[in-house]
């Protein structure tokens, strides 16, 4: 049995609030160390400043505590022409480590098609960073991280679409006003719901703090629209097939082609036929069922018995686990390449994601060994990987599209690179190729968005080959967003 408290704790949850009010204010505090980054046979010195901020009120009442690491190129005389780019993941409540460790000076070291090894990890000089062009601030979001609401707030008013994006405007304005980088080209690099969170935070800053952007960079984007049922279905199918084919499971005449015309024909069948067929539901007669169960199975590479019990709708985590039962296999979901195995082949639902579970020790290791080894972060405080940040708020989620395209519109200088994995299942390239399809864009405003496409999954850069292109698509896109005013 173990010792009974010493005190009684409170009664109640007001109790306990009124309490934790009691404690002291977060206090700020930076460490700051200084670098050499040796790439393309360059030594380039660089800053490194692991701090936080104390995002107060209006009132001036502390809210909350922001973790940060900021990457700066020493030596530069104008820093209003160096760009800097606030970096952050989603979730929501994803800590921002895997981008920092993805696309920051310092990487993890994985196999070449991205497979997490087992310890010991290293680290290594990132030559794929976009830190050659651009200064690199990467944010934890309120919860996640060494990010916490200031003792006595409640959490859940940073927990939600429209807030989320509110403190993270307050951050920015923070940074760039007390780092004298006002006339500094910025940009918002976010991934997965950070995607979310750059839409929204476009049009935010810019009515909150009169911040212009000059570009955002949507890295495996959530595509923020308002999907009916069977939507769903027909954004997941184009990814379901690239998969497919990455795999061997397709009919000859579809394997030979390359992946970019593969992507098409199943966009094409997705928006075509499979969707006529499923707006058309029980209307459909038997014979134009079994044409669609064909060729689904054609496509897809699954039975068409199969597709016949699942009404023509196959959901992503049956077919993680679907596609390749017979191997005993399932496939993952932030990147569909990566196999697993489940101690029941037989079940509905895969066990874990396998292509997280391959990389996620080795990004944590790296990551809490970098900041603590290299940056100089002293601290107590639990890093939190992966927070709970439920519920979160999603009032605002529908018009998350149409804020962003309000932002391009007003500001019409402001550029949107869209970066999507063929074989990302989290978040599937046609479900944002659709939401930009609907945005009702003008035309001079559309010439600001463009895509960029890779044969990997939602995290891009653990793959070496697609990590030099995604090197160097950001590189073009920062470059030509400012230096061509």
């Amino acid at each position: 049995m173990g010792r009974p408290p010493e005190t009684t704790p409170p009664a109640t949850a007001e109790g306990a609030q009124q309490q934790r009010r009691q404690l002291p204010p977060p206090e700020e505090k930076s460490s700051v160390t200084h670098h050499v980054w040796h790439v393309g046979g360059q030594t380039i010195n660089y800053t490194a400043t692991a701090a936080n901020f104390v995002i107060k009120a209006d009132d001036g009442t502390p809210k909350a505590s922001m973790f940060y690491v900021a990457y700066t190129r020493d030596g530069v005389t104008d820093s209003s022409r160096r760009p800097v780019s606030f970096v952050y993941n989603g979730g929501p409540g994803s800590a921002s480590l895997f981008t920092h460790m993805g696309l920051g000076p310092r990487r993890v070291v994985l196999t070449d098609d991205g497979h997490g090894m087992p310890a010991p990890y290293s680290i290594v000089d990132n030559a794929d960073s976009p830190f050659d062009s651009t200064d690199l601030v990467f944010i934890d979001a309120i919860s996640t991280g060494f990010s916490r609401p200031a003792p006595g707030e409640n959490p859940n008013q940073f927990h939600g679409v429209i807030a989320d994006a509110n403190w993270f405007a307050d951050f920015i304005y923070q940074y760039v006003t007390r780092n004298q980088r006002w006339l500094s080209p910025k940009f918002l690099i976010g991934e997965s719901y950070g995607t979310t969170r750059s839409a929204e935070l476009a049009g935010v800053i810019q009515e909150r703090h009169q911040l212009y952007l000059n570009g955002v960079v949507l890295l495996s984007a959530v595509a923020f629209s308002n999907w009916g049922a069977d939507d769903r279905f027909i954004f997941f199918l184009p990814t379901f097939v690239t998969t497919a084919w990455y795999h061997h499971l397709l009919p000859a005449d579809l394997q030979v082609l390359t992946i970019e015309q593969v992507a098409q024909q199943a966009r094409d069948f997705a928006h075509g036929e499979y969707a006529a067929a499923l707006e058309k539901g029980d209307r459909l007669t038997s014979e134009e069922r079994q044409r669609v169960v064909q060729d689904l199975a054609r496509f897809t590479g699954l039975k068409p018995a199969y597709i016949e019990q699942t009404n023509l709708r196959v959901s992503p985590f049956r077919w993680f686990k679907e596609l390749e039962r017979d191997k005993r296999r399932t496939v993952g979901r932030l990147d569909s390449r990566f196999e697993g195995i489940d101690v029941d082949a037989a079940g509905e639902r895969p066990e874990y994601d396998s292509s997280e579970a391959s990389y996620e020790g080795a990004y944590v290791a790296t990551f809490q060994d970098h900041v603590r080894r290299e940056l100089k972060w002293e601290t107590e405080m639990r890093y939190e990987v992966s927070a709970n940040v439920r519920p979160w708020d999603q009032t605002g989620s529908t018009e998350v599209a149409e804020v962003l395209r309000a932002a391009m519109t007003q500001q019409t200088h402001l550029r949107v690179l869209v970066l999507c994995g063929y074989y990302d299942v989290a978040t599937p390239f046609d479900g944002i190729e659709n939401t930009f399809a609907h945005m009702h864009l003008e035309p001079p405003v559309r010439k600001n968005v463009s895509f960029a496409y890779y044969q990997a999954g939602h995290m891009m850069y653990i793959d070496t080959k697609e990590r030099e292109k995604l090197h160097k698509d950001v590189d073009d896109f920062i470059n030509a967003s400012y230096s061509a005013k």
